[in-house]
């Protein structure tokens, strides 16, 4: 592992045209299925919270879509375009909210603990800083191992970085010169409390340098920034330059969760940069750009929407939970284990 002020390869090339369609796709997708579980939601079929990712899509995808085989991901609750472009289907999402017995939760859980360890992409403990530890375990026991050229992702919310458990994260990754990237969503509020209430940097990408991480700030709402920022250190990290820290600014475009009309808002956000929806916003770039025409976009959105539907349809067919038919063990373990996690 490089030490500090070793010269790094180039930079990646320039995201190509390819990729950010790619990554488009993952947009779609994402905004689609939070529309179906928010309508899901509101018809009393999910049991527990559910918490959207809308406005927040552009900095989740880029980061599912750039990762490797190999690599860490621990998303959060509105990571839903990250877990998708990291390899978690349709269907296996519908099952978890539906609580199907074929799921990867099988019944058993709510809809926020889901994972897959063995692939990379782990269930979350909780959104308030405490999988920075997770991943940072990980890395370290692969770095103990002698395994080389994989990477970790924690997501943080901006509130995340106010508990204690993400600064003690923060600073083991530090300390170890793990290939670790912490990705904030500052959304603007934690719940409810605003940024102003939560930190007095001028950023929060100014607290990088204090934990000995190279700080990246970038316009969340912008798909290309962001693959372009995210891109940058992931290479970073996988070459041996240590943590990296990108704070995307973005605005959550919806309540904290589906039971929360986040009536305390401040409207006026909705006219910043950073409270523009990110999924029109990579519209309007593919048309400016020549990338894609309106009705290529709006085929796309509704072969995604189709794909939503047929993947609802299968899960609406799947038995009931039996529980005295379960085979109470741990999902890890026995002849039920579906995915080998």
């Amino acid at each position: 592992m490089n030490t500090p002020g070793t010269p790094l390869p180039a930079p990646p090339a320039e995201p190509s045209r390819d990729l950010y369609l790619r990554a488009f796709q993952g947009l779609l997708l994402a905004r689609a299925l939070d529309d179906k579980l928010a309508s899901l939601y509101r018809g009393g079929k999910i049991s527990g919270g559910l918490y959207l990712g809308r406005g927040q899509e552009a900095l989740s995808a880029a980061i599912g879509i750039l990762l490797q085989p190999g690599d860490v991901f621990a998303p959060l609750i509105r990571d839903l375009a990250g877990r998708l472009a990291f390899g978690e289907t349709v269907l296996e999402v519908l099952q978890t909210y539906l609580g199907s017995p074929l799921g990867p939760m099988r019944g058993r859980d709510g809809n926020v603990h889901r994972g897959r360890p063995r692939a990379g992409l782990l269930p979350m403990v909780s959104h308030l800083g405490a999988m920075v530890s997770v991943v940072n375990g990980i890395l370290f026991a692969r770095a103990m191992k002698g395994i080389p050229g994989s990477i970790g992702v924690a997501s943080l919310g901006d509130g995340a970085t106010s508990t204690g458990a993400s600064h003690e994260g923060l600073n083991q990754a530090a300390v170890e010169r793990l290939p670790l990237v912490a990705v904030v969503a500052n959304n603007q509020y934690a719940y409810s409390t605003p940024v102003a209430r939560q930190y007095a940097c001028a950023s929060l990408v100014d607290r990088a340098v204090g934990y000995g991480f190279q700080g990246t700030r970038v316009d969340g709402t912008d798909l290309m920034a962001c693959l372009r920022a995210l891109g940058g250190a992931f290479h970073r990290a996988r070459q041996g330059g240590g943590p990296q820290m990108v704070v995307g600014d973005l605005l959550r475009l919806c309540g904290h969760g589906e039971h929360d009309d986040g009536a305390y808002m401040d409207l006026r956000l909705r006219e910043a940069p950073f409270g523009q929806d990110c999924l029109k916003q990579s519209e309007a770039f593919l048309r400016q750009s020549a990338w894609a025409t309106a009705q290529e976009i709006e085929e796309w959105r509704n072969r995604q929407i189709q794909a939503v539907e047929e993947a609802l349809n299968l899960v609406q067919h799947d038995p009931p939970v039996d529980p005295y038919r379960e085979a109470w063990q741990a999902l890890s373990t026995g002849p039920g284990d579906i995915h080998g996690e």
